[in-house]
C-alpha cells in the first residue's frame, strides 16, 4: 500500500515582520501544503477548536511539552491545525504559552475537508470543525494517521485517546 499524499491547499497565515511600522508587526502570507510538507518530516495534529477543553488542557499542551523529544527523533516541525482563523490561533497559543508548536489555521476548513475529517458541530453552535487526529508525514506522504474513535456524523465532543503526543512518540520510536 502506498502512503496517501496530504491534500493540496493554501493556508492563509499571519507572520511576524519586524520591518513593518506601527504596533502590529504582522502580515498575511499564503502558505501551500508543499511549503509546509515538502522534504520534511512533520507531525501534525488536528483539533476541534482553539480554547476548547480537551484541546487546551491536554492535546496542544502535550505536544508542546514533548516537542524536544519529537525533534530528537528527527521531526522537523510539530504542527497544530484547527478550523479557526489566524487571529484565534495566535491568541490561543499566546494564552497557553505555546512557543514551539507551529499553529496552522485552516480557517476555511479546506485541508480538513479534503482529509475527510471535517465534521458538523452545529448542534453545539460551533459550525464545521476538525475531527481530532494526529499524523506523521514524510515529504507530503502520510505515513501514519491516528484518528480518534467515535461518531463523526454527530459528534458531541471527543477526548484524546489515540491522537496524543505520547502515542505518536511511541509510534515514531518503533517505526
Amino acid at each position: 500500500m502506498h502512503p496517501q499524499l496530504v491534500p493540496s491547499v493554501t493556508f492563509h497565515i499571519r507572520v511576524r515582520n519586524d520591518a513593518l511600522p506601527g504596533p502590529n508587526p504582522f502580515e498575511w502570507k499564503d502558505v501551500t501544503t508543499t511549503d509546509v510538507f515538502a522534504g520534511k518530516r512533520i507531525v501534525l495534529f488536528g483539533v476541534p477548536g482553539a480554547f476548547t477543553p480537551a484541546c487546551s488542557e491536554t492535546h496542544l499542551p502535550g505536544f508542546e511539552e514533548h516537542y524536544d523529544e519529537f525533534k530528537s527523533l528527527g521531526i522537523d516541525q510539530v504542527i497544530c491545525l484547527s478550523v479557526n482563523d489566524a487571529f484565534v490561533m495566535f491568541q490561543w497559543a499566546k494564552t497557553l504559552n505555546v512557543e514551539k508548536v507551529f499553529m496552522l489555521p485552516d480557517g476555511n476548513g479546506d485541508f480538513t475537508r479534503l482529509m475527510g475529517l471535517l465534521v458538523q458541530r452545529t448542534a453545539q453552535g460551533m459550525g464545521l470543525r476538525s475531527w481530532r487526529y494526529s499524523m506523521y508525514v514524510e515529504d507530503g506522504n502520510i505515513q501514519k494517521l491516528f484518528v480518534e474513535p467515535g461518531l463523526r456524523d454527530h459528534p458531541t465532543g471527543v477526548g484524546v485517546s489515540v491522537s496524543d503526543a505520547k502515542t505518536m512518540l511511541t509510534y515514531l520510536r518503533t517505526a
